[in-house]
């Protein structure tokens, strides 16, 4: 628990020291902050109240960073971990440990990953759609899962051979769901997604 609690100490001030809280002044972020407060925290909690063989779970960290940036996602991703006892109580060290793996950790993958689509990839709507939101989201959450398996809280009962297979069919459903969402936003509320430029991805080539 020292390491999850370290680290997201460092990635709390971090993301703290660059004023997100700047990103909310324009009002378009209101609303979709509050619907990450309110259906974040009943879906990480879902496998706490039903008991599951691989209590495994929709993460959505990925799209909450495309929505809200980094900056922001971080805290946003505690809060939502710490919400989660709302609906189902559980021991800090759980908490703790969720905030991490499966929200801060994932989050700061899929910002690495996006700096390298930036880079090297050209500027069109089918890289942030498809290679950010879907692609980015399926290696993100799946590393940062294979990383908890390694160093943090493997699953109960299940060998590491069954745990990562089921840890990349999940991450599959989670790239979908952002990749499928995201889109969506681009299409009709672009506004929601912070990540997204009309000018880098839309702007007519020369």
């Amino acid at each position: 628990m020292d390491l999850e609690i370290f680290f997201l100490a460092v990635a709390v001030c971090l993301a703290l020291a660059m004023r997100p809280w700047r990103l909310l002044s324009s009002g378009s972020l209101v609303s979709p902050l509050l619907g990450v407060l309110v259906l974040l925290p009943w879906l990480w909690a879902m496998p706490r109240m039903h008991s599951m063989p691989l209590p495994l779970q929709w993460s959505g960290a990925c799209l909450v960073t495309l929505m809200m940036g980094w900056p922001l996602a971080v805290p946003l991703l505690c809060a939502v971990a710490a919400l989660s006892y709302v609906w189902a109580a559980a021991p800090s060290e759980i908490l703790v440990q969720q905030a991490f793996w499966q929200g801060v950790l994932p989050a700061t993958l899929s910002v690495l990953w996006g700096g390298l689509l930036r880079r090297y990839a050209p500027p069109h709507i089918f890289v942030y759609t498809l290679g950010r939101a879907f692609a980015g989201t399926v290696l993100s959450l799946f590393a940062a899962q294979v990383l908890a398996q390694w160093f943090g809280p493997g699953l109960p009962d299940t060998d590491d051979g069954t745990a990562l297979v089921a840890r990349w069919l999940v991450a599959w459903g989670d790239g979908f769901m952002t990749g499928l969402l995201a889109a969506i936003f681009v299409a009709f509320e672009p506004a929601w997604l912070v990540t997204w430029s009309d000018r880098r991805y839309l702007a007519p080539r020369k």
